[in-house]
C-alpha cells in the first residue's frame, strides 16, 4: 500500500519463510493480524498458504511474483490491542484505503474529521507559514462519493479539513493514527468480510465475518445486520461442498446452515472463522509473555514520548518567549529607526532652510551693494549740482546784467535740483531699510547656526539588538479451490475449543467513540451542519440507511446488542424465515 519490497527466495521456499522475511524487514511482531495475498491463475484473490511451498501454489506467473501484505484479522478495540507503532500504521493505511475506495462506508462528516487526523499524522501541527493554501491537494483525503455529493470545490473542502487540523495542535503522529482508528472501528462495515450466501429457502443474503462473530445482512444492504451469532455461542463449524454448517453451544438450538455458490468460498469462510475465533478466545485470556513484554515496551516508549513531548513543549514555550522578546526588540528598533529617519529628515530640512537663508542673504548683500553704488552716484550728482549752483551764483553775480536771460535756465536747474534731492532722499531711505533687513537676516542666520550646532551635537541612544537563540497470530493458510482434485468433494469440519474464561471485553456494553468524547460529538455535528448546506441530494442507499440509523439513535454497538437478544434457537429460526 505504501511501499514495494523485493525478496529473493529459493525454489523450495515455503510461504512461512517468505512471510518471515517480510515481517523481519518491517520489524513487525504482532504478526497474527496479517497475511500475504496474491492473485491466482484464475484471477481470484487468495491467501498464501504458509505450510506449502510458494512454487506449488497457483500464483499468477509474473516476474517477480506479486504479493500484497494485508490485514487478515481485525482487533475488537485498537486502543487495547494494537501495540507496535508499525502495526498501528499498517492498520491505518489499510482502513484509510478502504474508506477512500468506499469499501467501508463512512458518512461525509466523519470522512472530513478522519481526514483531519490523517493530515495531522502526515504534516504535524498546522502552521500558516508552512501550510499554504493548496497543501492538501497533493493527495486524496475524501471518498469520491463525498466530493460528488456536495456543491463544494476542492479548496472549500480543504478549508473544512484544515479547520479541524488546526484543532489537533500538539497531537503526536501515533496519537493521531489511533484517533483515526478509534473512530473508524465504530463504522458499521469496519473489519467485516462479506460473503454472498443463501438460507434453506434460497433467499440471497450476506454473511459478515468479523472479530466478534457472524452477522447476517439482507441482500440489499450491508450496513445494518439483522442477526448476530457471537463466537462464544458457536461450538463447531464444518462444510461439505457448497453447504456450510455451524453448531451452536446451545443444544436446544438447531444447526445454523447456509449455502454458497462454490466450495472455495466455504474454504475462505472456514479459515476466517477459525482465525477470528482463536483471536476472540485469546483476547479473553491473560496476555502471553511476549505480549506482556511488548506492552511493557510500548508503555516505556509512550512514557519516553510523553517526556520528550513535555520537554518539547517547554522548549517551544521558551522559543515563543524569545520570539516575542525578539519581536519586541525589533519593534523598538523599528521605532528608533523611524525616529532617526525623522531626525535626519529634520536635519536635511534645516540644511535646506539654511542654504535658502544664505542665498537670501547673498541676494540682499548684492542689493545693498547696488544701493550703495546708486547712493554714491546720486551723491556725486548732488555735489555736481552744488558746484553748478555755486558756479551759477557766481555767474549771476558776474552777469547780473544777464539775469533775465538766465532766469529760465536757473529755474530749470532749480527744479532739477529739487527732483534730485527728492530722489536722493528716497534712495537713502531705501538704503537704510535694506541695511536694517540685512542686519535682521544676519541675526537669524547666526541663530539658525546655533540651533543646528545644538541639534547636531545632541546624543542619539543606540537601540539594543537582540540575538535570536538557535534550537535546536501467526495463523495457518487460507484454503482455496485450486487444491488437488481429490479434495473437491471433501468435507471439512472443526470443533471450536470453548473454555470457561472471564470475559473482560464487555462487548455488550461497548459504546462508540463519539458517545465517549463530547468534543468528537461536537466536531461531527458542526461538520454535518456545514456540509448539509452544500448537499446536492445525490445520496446513495448507504447514505439513506445511515441517516435513518442516526435519526433513530442507532449505532453499530446498540444494533449488535439489539439483534443479539433472544436465544440462539430464536435467531436461527429467524434466519430461516428471511
Amino acid at each position: 500500500m505504501d511501499a514495494e519490497l523485493e525478496f529473493a527466495i529459493l525454489s523450495d521456499a515455503t510461504g512461512k519463510q517468505l512471510f518471515e522475511q517480510v515481517i523481519k524487514i518491517m520489524g513487525l511482531r504482532e504478526v497474527w493480524y496479517f497475511g500475504l495475498q496474491y492473485t491466482d491463475t484464475k484471477g481470484f484473490l487468495t491467501w498464501l498458504k504458509l505450510d506449502k511451498k510458494v512454487s506449488s501454489q497457483e500464483v499468477k506467473q509474473e516476474n517477480p511474483l506479486q504479493f500484497k501484505f494485508r490485514t487478515k484479522y481485525y482487533p475488537e478495540d485498537v486502543t487495547e490491542e494494537l501495540i507496535q507503532d508499525i502495526t498501528i500504521n499498517l492498520f491505518f493505511l489499510q482502513v484509510k484505503e478502504g474508506i477512500l475506495r468506499d469499501e467501508i462506508y463512512c458518512s461525509p462528516e466523519t470522512a472530513v474529521l478522519l481526514a483531519s487526523y490523517s493530515v495531522q499524522a502526515k504534516f504535524g501541527d498546522h502552521s500558516p507559514e508552512i501550510h499554504r493554501p493548496g497543501y492538501l491537494m497533493s493527495e486524496r483525503h475524501l471518498p469520491q462519493r463525498v466530493l460528488d455529493q456536495h456543491e463544494l470545490s476542492k479548496e472549500q473542502l480543504e478549508e473544512r479539513i484544515q479547520i479541524w487540523h488546526e484543532e489537533h495542535r500538539g497531537m503526536l503522529k501515533k496519537d493521531a493514527l489511533l484517533e483515526y482508528l478509534k473512530i473508524s472501528q465504530d463504522l458499521e462495515m469496519y473489519g467485516v468480510t462479506y460473503f454472498n450466501i443463501k438460507n434453506k429457502k434460497g433467499t440471497d443474503l450476506w454473511l459478515g465475518v468479523d472479530a466478534l462473530g457472524l452477522n447476517i445482512y439482507e441482500k440489499e444492504e450491508r450496513l445494518t445486520p439483522k442477526i448476530e451469532f457471537l463466537w462464544n455461542e458457536i461450538r463447531g463449524i464444518s462444510f461439505s461442498d457448497k453447504k456450510f454448517k455451524i453448531k451452536p453451544i446451545d443444544k436446544k438450538a438447531p444447526d445454523f446452515v447456509f449455502y454458497t455458490s462454490r466450495q472455495r468460498i466455504n474454504k475462505h469462510i472456514h479459515q476466517l472463522c477459525m482465525g477470528n475465533h482463536e483471536l476472540y478466545l485469546q483476547r479473553r485470556k491473560p496476555d502471553t509473555l511476549e505480549v506482556q513484554h511488548m506492552k511493557a515496551q510500548a508503555r516505556e516508549e509512550k512514557h519516553q514520548r510523553q517526556m520528550e513531548r513535555t520537554q518539547l513543549e517547554t522548549e517551544k514555550k521558551k522559543r515563543e518567549a524569545i520570539e516575542k522578546e525578539r519581536e519586541r526588540v525589533e519593534k523598538e528598533n523599528q521605532e528608533m529607526m523611524m525616529k532617526l529617519l525623522q531626525f535626519e529628515e529634520q536635519t536635511k530640512k534645516f540644511e535646506r532652510d539654511l542654504k535658502e537663508q544664505f542665498e537670501r542673504a547673498r541676494i540682499l548683500e548684492e542689493d545693498r551693494r547696488r544701493v550703495e553704488v546708486e547712493a554714491a552716484r546720486l551723491e556725486a550728482e548732488r555735489q555736481e549740482a552744488l558746484m553748478a549752483k555755486e558756479e551759477l551764483a557766481r555767474q549771476a553775480e558776474d552777469q547780473r546784467k544777464h539775469q533775465e536771460q538766465l532766469a529760465a535756465e536757473l529755474a530749470e536747474y532749480t527744479a532739477k535740483f529739487a527732483l534730485l534731492e527728492e530722489a536722493r532722499r528716497i534712495k537713502e531711505e531705501e538704503a537704510s531699510e535694506w541695511q536694517n533687513r540685512a542686519k535682521e537676516i544676519q541675526d537669524d542666520l547666526e541663530k539658525t547656526r546655533e540651533e543646528l550646532q545644538h541639534v547636531m551635537l545632541s546624543p542619539v541612544a543606540a537601540a539594543p539588538m537582540a540575538v535570536p537563540m538557535s534550537r535546536a497470530m501467526m495463523e495457518g493458510p487460507l484454503e482455496n479451490d485450486h487444491d488437488d482434485q481429490e479434495e473437491n468433494n471433501s468435507t471439512y469440519s472443526a470443533e471450536l475449543h470453548v473454555e470457561v474464561i472471564e470475559d473482560h471485553c464487555n462487548e455488550e456494553e461497548r459504546i462508540t467513540e463519539a458517545e465517549k468524547n463530547e468534543h468528537v460529538q461536537k466536531q461531527l455535528m458542526v461538520t454535518r451542519l456545514n456540509l448539509s448546506k452544500a448537499l446536492l441530494h445525490k445520496m446513495t442507499k448507504n447514505d439513506i440507511l445511515h441517516n435513518e440509523n442516526v435519526q433513530a439513535g442507532r449505532d453499530k454497538y446498540n444494533t449488535l446488542r439489539q439483534i443479539g437478544m433472544g436465544s440462539t434457537k430464536q435467531r436461527t429460526d429467524e434466519f430461516e424465515t428471511l
